[in-house]
This record gives structure tokens, C-alpha cells and sequence, in this order.
């Protein structure tokens, strides 16, 4: 087995490397002048089994080609069977036509990863679990529940936790939590008037007196969250703290979410911690090392991967 990194979530890697035990391979990932991308392996992957690491987060569309051109570069080498690992698979929120003559680019990308060469796709909480249904080759779609369960037990009294869902498509991601530890569920009922802008409406649920954990995928710009923590602590709840998987964080969201009545957000590290991240006073990262480490491990060694959330 050989592991391959790009740019864009060295640390990651290197944790994934160290949980396997397996020395990332010798990758150089260089820019021309123009910004155009080389990659050279330099060291022999031929007849290997080998897994790509790579999140397509800011700057987007320069870290998916970083992906492309690496998966190109190990099927001219010769590796016996590429994986892509994509702990953040972005354009994912671009999985359906929501307005005429609008792109899915999520399906794009798709095409993209499997034309480039790879044999199979690892990633972790796709926006919609239906597009691992653009992919013609084998996807695994890991949920980050096992991380976020262990680390509620280890923070809360869980007689008093009720785990709320932001908006309704994220039900099944908040009562897959909510299961685990035997808590109820809320929803709140938004109504989402442009992209990037939300407006709370409704709270579905009982949560006065409770300490809130809303559970979704992805936080971007922040504003759904600090609603959500607003409505309901106005309905009673006695704290709001968020757990997302992916903190895409874009634009002035880090300082927004520290000027917010969250108590704390939870993120797991698919995206490399910014600076604002790892400094602000209510973010905290949890790692996802272990889970995708051992998810490559029982690929590699062709066992089963949905056994680890039974």
C-alpha cells in the first residue's frame, strides 16, 4: 500500500500516514510560473494498491486539479488500483438543478475523478448520499457520527442533550446521532431566502432547559448556525453548541461565529484548520485521522468499511 498527499490537508495526511504506519510517498507538487501544476511520484508505485488524499476545499478549483493530475500521474505509473480519499468533496452542494439551465457540477466532478483514472472513491459525509450515484466506480461514503458520539459522551450529560437538526434535509444526519446516544430530536424550520442568508421560523420540538447540539455537514458562511443558536435559545434552551463536519468557513464566518451566542463549534480537521480557526476562542477541531486511517486500512486489505458504524 502507498499513500500519496496533495496540498491541500498536509497535516491530515500525515496523521492518516502515522495511524497506518506507512511513510507518505515521495510527491512533488510544484506550480509553473503561469500556476499551472506538475506533479512528479518519485518513488515506484507500479502494481501498487494506492490512495490518493486530497480535499477539493478553498481554493477549490486548484486543489481538484491537484487531485486530477495526481491520480493521472499514478495510472501512468502503473499503480494496480488508485483511491481517491476526499475527506471534503466539494461542489457537492451542486447536486441537482434547483433553477433552469443551471449546472450539476457535482456530477462534473464526478466524470472528472473517475476519467482521470481512479479505480475508487473514499469520502466523508457527501452533502447528499445520492451522489455517490455519480460515480460509476466504487464510493464509500464514511459519516463522522462515531467522532462527534464519542466526543458528546466525553462533554455532556447526556440526560439533558437534545441533538436539533438546522433544517429538515438534515433529519436523518441528526437522528443518526440522536439514536446513538439516546437522545430526542428537534428541527428547525428555516426558510432560506438567497444563498448564504437564512431565516429561522419555527422551532419543531420542546427544547427549553435542554443543551442543544445542532448536527449538520456543512458550515460556510455561519449564519444558519447563529439563527438556529438564537431561536433557540429563545424557545429556552439552556446552550447551543454546533457539531459540522466540514468547516468551510468562508469569508468573515470564524468572526462571526465568535461574536455569536454559540457556546462551541465542533469541526472535524477534512479541511486544514485556518489560522482564525485554531485561534478562535469557541471553535474546536476534532480529528477524523483515525476513521479514514481505518477505513484505508480494511480497503486495502479487503474488509468491510460500513461495519464501522454498526
Amino acid at each position: 500500500m502507498k499513500i500519496v498527499a496533495g496540498n491541500s490537508n498536509r497535516s491530515l495526511a500525515q496523521q492518516i500516514s502515522s495511524y497506518l504506519d506507512v511513510e507518505l510517498a515521495k510527491c512533488a507538487v510544484r506550480r509553473f510560473a503561469d500556476q499551472e501544476i506538475f506533479v512528479e511520484i518519485q518513488e515506484n508505485v507500479r502494481g501498487e494498491d494506492v490512495f490518493a488524499i486530497q480535499s477539493t476545499s478553498f481554493p477549490a478549483n486548484d486543489n481538484l486539479m491537484e487531485l486530477l493530475i495526481i491520480i493521472d500521474a499514478l495510472r501512468r505509473a502503473s499503480a494496480r488500483r488508485i483511491t481517491a480519499v476526499i475527506p471534503y468533496y466539494g461542489y457537492a452542494r451542486q447536486d441537482r438543478k434547483p433553477a433552469a439551465r443551471t449546472p450539476i457540477s457535482a456530477k462534473l466532478v464526478a466524470n472528472l475523478i473517475t476519467e482521470a483514472g481512479a479505480d475508487r472513491v473514499l469520502t466523508l459525509d457527501l452533502h447528499a448520499g445520492q451522489i455517490q450515484g455519480f460515480f460509476d466506480i466504487p464510493t464509500d461514503n464514511l459519516y463522522a457520527a462515531p467522532v462527534f458520539t464519542r466526543d458528546v459522551k466525553e462533554h455532556y450529560e447526556l440526560g439533558n442533550v437534545m441533538v436539533v437538526s438546522p433544517d429538515v434535509g438534515g433529519v436523518v444526519r441528526a437522528r443518526a446521532i440522536a439514536k446513538r446516544i439516546d437522545a430526542p430530536l428537534a428541527i428547525v424550520d428555516k426558510r432560506r431566502e438567497r444563498p448564504g442568508e437564512s431565516e429561522v421560523m419555527n422551532i419543531i420540538g420542546e427544547v427549553a432547559g435542554r443543551d442543544c447540539l445542532l448536527v449538520d455537514d456543512i458550515v460556510d458562511s455561519g449564519g444558519t448556525l447563529c439563527n438556529a443558536a438564537d431561536a433557540l435559545l429563545a424557545k429556552g434552551a439552556t446552550s447551543v453548541t454546533a457539531y459540522i463536519t466540514h468547516g468551510v468557513l468562508s469569508g468573515g464566518a470564524v468572526a462571526r461565529i465568535t461574536a455569536s451566542r454559540l457556546k462551541e463549534l465542533v469541526i472535524t480537521d477534512s479541511i486544514e484548520p485556518t489560522a482564525a480557526v485554531t485561534s478562535a476562542h469557541n471553535v474546536r477541531v476534532v480529528s477524523i485521522a483515525a476513521l479514514l486511517g481505518e477505513a484505508i486500512s480494511r480497503t486495502a486489505l479487503e474488509k468491510s468499511v460500513s461495519s464501522l458504524f454498526d
